[in-house]
């Protein structure tokens, strides 16, 4: 669901994350560019997937760490790192707000304000802000994870409005 008057929105990676992310990942590692030969990698730059001959680069991800950084949550066990494509050089950041990669089942991964996991639903494609919203409806979930079903990767966050 991706509208101008949507209450949630999909948050992609931070532009000062992701300058940290292509000089070295959240494992270390110093990250291998390359052009997309194919294209339709998802983007969390940009949220969008990528286009033929667009310089990609996958990169290992922790989303709930940066969060708790932020915030001061300690999410102990539940602090994971997975595998995330980004641009590889700096990139203008998503075009437009609403939600983002609707376009097939994900899981909405809910945590409460000290990062434990609170839950998670599988949610059916096109999902929009009644999912969401009913994520949210427990006062007790702080931050809410979009994530593939196949793999779990991390696809973006949505906070609270």
């Amino acid at each position: 669901m991706t509208t101008e008057t949507s209450t949630y929105t999909a948050r992609p990676i931070p532009p000062g994350a992701l300058a940290e992310l292509r000089v070295a990942d959240d494992a270390g590692r110093v990250p291998s560019p390359l052009t997309d030969d194919e294209g339709g990698a998802p983007l969390r730059c940009c949220l969008r997937h990528s286009r033929v001959g667009e310089r990609i680069t996958l990169v290992s991800y922790a989303p709930l760490r940066r969060w708790a950084a932020e915030t001061g949550a300690r999410p102990g066990p539940y602090d994971e790192q997975g595998p995330v494509f980004i641009h590889a050089d700096e990139c203008p950041g998503p075009e437009g707000d609403g939600l983002a990669f609707t376009n097939a089942h994900r899981v909405l991964r809910r945590y409460s304000a000290d990062g434990h996991i609170l839950g998670g639903e599988l949610v059916e494609e096109g999902f929009g802000e009644r999912e969401v919203q009913k994520a949210f409806d427990d006062p007790a979930v702080a931050l809410v994870h979009v994530r593939a079903v196949e793999y779990g990767c991390f696809y973006y966050e949505i906070r609270r409005p």
